[in-house]
């Protein structure tokens, strides 16, 4: 691990130290900043987004971690005794920092298998409607006439777009709860 300070960050912002930086941090598992400043919370975030590629998730619980909390993208609040301001700008709101693995590990699987499953379905409800629509202008000529009303067309997407997001997001639970936190890997079968 690496416990770095506010001070040997700014001399590393202002020394165009920042590839060196990245360099020493790849080799650990896990890299704590503490007493910086919400601008040097924010600038490792966005060193980490820009040179690094990948996708950054930034928890904190006071305002002096918004700055950090909106440059990362996912941002994940805390509420505590520091205030709701962390709160207020994050993605995602927890009550506790213990929380956090059934978010992510959880929550997070549900959520990524539910809109996979949703993106599919919405792709395919529109192909069939525009394919309906396709072989019916060879039907009547290609003139132009509508083959739907109006008002059916309405119904159409209101009870195929609306209904089905609604069952899915209540019901649908590929995996139990206590089988994803037993088995942290299943986050990845996804991907």
């Amino acid at each position: 691990g690496l416990v770095i300070d506010g001070r040997t960050l700014n001399i590393i912002f202002q020394g165009g130290l920042e590839e060196k930086f990245l360099a020493l941090t790849k080799h650990c598992r896990s890299v704590l900043c503490c007493r910086s400043t919400p601008l040097q919370k924010s600038m490792v975030v966005k060193l980490v987004r820009r040179q690094l590629k990948v996708m950054t998730l930034s928890i904190g619980d006071g305002a002096n971690d918004v700055s950090m909390i909106q440059a990362a993208d996912v941002g994940i609040g805390i509420s505590g005794q520091e205030g709701m301001q962390a709160v207020m700008a994050s993605d995602f709101a927890i009550s506790r920092f213990k929380h956090l693995k059934k978010l992510l590990l959880v929550h997070g699987h549900w959520c990524y298998a539910r809109l996979a499953k949703m993106v599919i379905y919405f792709f395919y409800k529109n192909v069939s409607y525009v394919n309906l629509l396709f072989w019916y202008q060879f039907f009547c000529g290609f003139s132009g006439s509508t083959m739907i009303d109006y008002w059916q067309m309405i119904f159409f997407n209101l009870f195929f777009t609306s209904v089905p997001p609604l069952v899915f997001g209540v019901l649908d639970k590929d995996v139990s709860a206590e089988t994803l936190l037993g088995l942290p890997e299943l986050y990845k079968n996804g991907q």
